[in-house]
């Protein structure tokens, strides 16, 4: 039973891309634990060098005045960096935060702030006088409830995806073939 018999196999595979309005290719939105871990870094460095800041700042400006500068310079910092890196798929574009984007942040951070100094005036008035470490473990722990909660904000509110119909140029799906002929004797 000799003979040539020829079997084709092909595969199809189709590309597609989106394109900005700029020409520029648009980014892959981020997945939910990439995210976390990204808001994480960038908050966490923030929130770092913010403390330096502080310190600094402190003995040329009354410690309020200097807490409420850092305070603000480091939440605009956050929200670009969160804007272009963290959710930086969010955006059509990956474009910086706008003005809306940076009066949402703002909010969370004040709800932030607002909930750990409430943890704290609490835990005071049930505990007339805590420990350094009781006082720092609640902190803590209500800095890691508002992070997430702020985590959840910001990606689910003020960094959301807007519904887009279409990509601003559009490209047709480019099919690639790729074929071989193999002769079974």
């Amino acid at each position: 039973m000799g003979g040539c018999h020829p079997v084709r196999h092909s595969r199809v595979v189709t590309l597609t891309a989106s394109y900005t309005s700029s020409g520029t290719a648009a980014p892959e939105p981020v997945g939910p634990v990439m995210a976390f871990v990204r808001f994480v870094v960038c908050g966490g460095g923030v929130g770092l060098l913010s403390s330096g800041a502080l310190l600094l700042a402190a003995g040329r400006l009354p410690l309020a005045v200097a807490n409420a500068v850092v305070a603000v310079v480091s939440t605009v910092v956050a929200t670009e960096l969160h804007g272009r890196f963290t959710f930086r798929g969010s955006r059509p574009g990956g474009s910086r935060p706008g003005r809306r984007e940076h009066l949402q942040s703002a909010l969370t951070a004040a709800v932030g702030y607002l909930f750990t100094t409430g943890a704290l005036l609490a835990l005071h008035a049930l505990v007339p006088a805590p420990s350094a470490l009781l006082a720092q473990a609640v902190y803590l722990l209500a800095s890691a409830l508002a992070g997430v909660a702020r985590f959840a904000a910001l990606r689910f509110v003020v960094f959301a995806s807007a519904p887009v119909p279409e990509p601003a140029v559009a490209v047709p799906p480019v099919r690639l073939v790729r074929a071989s002929v193999m002769a079974v004797a």
